[in-house]
């Protein structure tokens, strides 16, 4: 008989569905969880200096943040799945390799990145949307991460290759380190030592700095076949193809969404850095349900795979089904929640009466939004899982470019208001596209023969 302290296959193959999908969604909502924190924490310290032009200074500097984010994610996910075929096909030497070279391009990559930053700093600002009273404090919050993009980009990185080797408690620790760090240092440096902007963007750095530590210490000493050794840094064609084949989609898709956010900024401006403030703040409190429903759905693709591969076409119904009523309750009882103490929430972060009011407006949308972005993200983690590239390819294409064109119609007809449900109705729309894409291929998928299809390797 399989038993879960035995046999790891057991959730895969054979646990109660509901166990098998907490066991499997579990560690990777602590960590959208997690990241989510990292953002309440800025926000909730940086209102405490009572600035308007501070919080919405924040706000712009998002889509950079995503930029460096995204550069993780190119080398955590491309990284990871390669990493975990090799070990698949007990390739220890490769395994080395591999994980030395995704090691140090990512560092090469977030250095590179930081040296353009710098160089470019004028007109990165004012394609944020930073000028006049944002501009001065934007620039203050972007240098502390600037030059700690190689340290964010290898944070985003390791965090998922060290969870690619199956050692989730490890990866929990650097991200809780993180977090840890983030929290302490974040009163300390803005207050104590009085750096305001810079000190809060110095603490997140500083926080990620120590999750690479860990991280670097773990692969060094504990790992069963990862490594960071400049010695093994031998880099091949073979491994530059593998890593970038799979992170180059997972890096186009947040600079999609990058270029929705920096439209949304531009539109916003026009009505003052109260509404850019708004934003932030409720964009801050929605990612506890956005996270959370973005941690559910990635995390049971691996379930969802299985089941396809191998003709458990009932498991695999008993999956979606289960993971999608999981994912309702979950956002909507959360955003239920946010809703009720929205006005106490919103004053946590802000007292001007401006930002207070719009923000309301601001966090309903989006409340709405988070639940059609967790349906809309389950039916493209569905479409990865079976193998499907182009039905995937349309979802995360259609999610990351639809806004722009709503938010242009929107804006032009409605004004603010065009703005603020921009988002909620391209995510309704990515959500209605995802259905028809499933109901018009369900029957086709299904119908490939057992021994054709292929799981999707995450």
């Amino acid at each position: 008989m399989k038993t879960e302290s035995l046999d790891p296959m057991y959730y895969l193959e054979s646990a109660p569905v509901p166990k098998a999908i907490r066991h499997m969604a579990v560690p990777m909502v602590l960590a959208m969880v997690a990241n989510m924190i990292y953002n309440v924490t800025d926000a909730y310290f940086i209102g405490r200096l009572q600035d308007t032009s501070a919080m919405a200074a924040i706000t712009l500097a998002l889509p950079f943040t995503t930029v460096i984010m995204a550069l993780g994610d190119l080398f955590g996910t491309g990284g990871s799945t390669y990493l975990s075929r090799l070990l698949g096909e007990k390739d220890v030497d490769g395994v080395k390799h591999a994980s030395s070279v995704n090691f140090y391009l990512c560092l090469i990559f977030g250095g590179l990145f930081a040296l353009l930053s710098l160089f470019f700093m004028n007109p990165i600002l004012h394609l944020l949307g930073a000028t006049g009273e944002t501009a001065a404090p934007t620039r203050d919050y972007l240098l502390p991460f600037i030059v700690g993009a190689p340290f964010m980009v290898a944070n985003f990185t390791l965090g998922q290759t060290v969870r690619g080797e199956g050692a989730a408690k490890e990866s929990m620790m650097g991200m809780l380190l993180s977090v840890a760090l983030n929290i302490v240092l974040d009163p300390l440096l803005i207050f104590t030592f009085g750096m305001g902007l810079e000190g809060a963007a110095l603490a997140t750095v500083l926080g990620n700095l120590g999750a690479v530590a860990y991280y670097s210490w773990y692969l060094h000493k504990k790992s069963p076949a990862q490594s960071v050794s400049i010695r093994d840094f031998k880099p091949t064609k073979a491994i530059f193809s593998n890593i970038f084949k799979i992170g180059i989609s997972a890096f186009l898709l947040a600079c999609f969404m990058t270029v929705s956010s920096l439209l949304f900024n531009q539109f916003s401006m026009a009505y003052g850095d109260h509404v850019v403030a708004a934003f932030g703040i409720a964009f801050r409190l929605c990612q506890i349900s956005d996270f959370v429903g973005m941690g559910l759905y990635m995390g049971v693709v691996p379930l969802i795979a299985f089941s396809y591969a191998g003709g458990a076409s009932g498991r695999l119904m008993a999956v979606l089904k289960t993971t999608a009523v999981y994912l309702v309750g979950l956002t909507v009882g959360i955003a239920a929640v946010i809703f009720i103490f929205r006005n106490v929430l919103l004053g946590a972060f802000s007292s001007d009466r401006e930002v207070l009011f719009v923000g309301r407006e601001m966090l309903t949308a989006l409340l709405v939004a988070t639940l059609f972005a967790g349906l809309s993200g389950l039916l493209t983690s569905m479409f990865q899982a079976f193998g499907q590239g182009m039905e995937s390819g349309i979802m995360s294409l259609f999610r990351g470019i639809a806004m722009i064109p709503i938010l242009l119609i929107g804006s032009h007809y409605f004004g603010l208001a065009g703005i603020i449900w921009a988002m909620p109705t391209s995510d309704f729309l990515a959500t209605v596209v995802g259905l028809v894409i499933w109901l018009a291929t369900k029957s086709k998928i299904m119908a490939v023969p057992v021994g054709e299809r292929e799981a999707f390797e995450q």
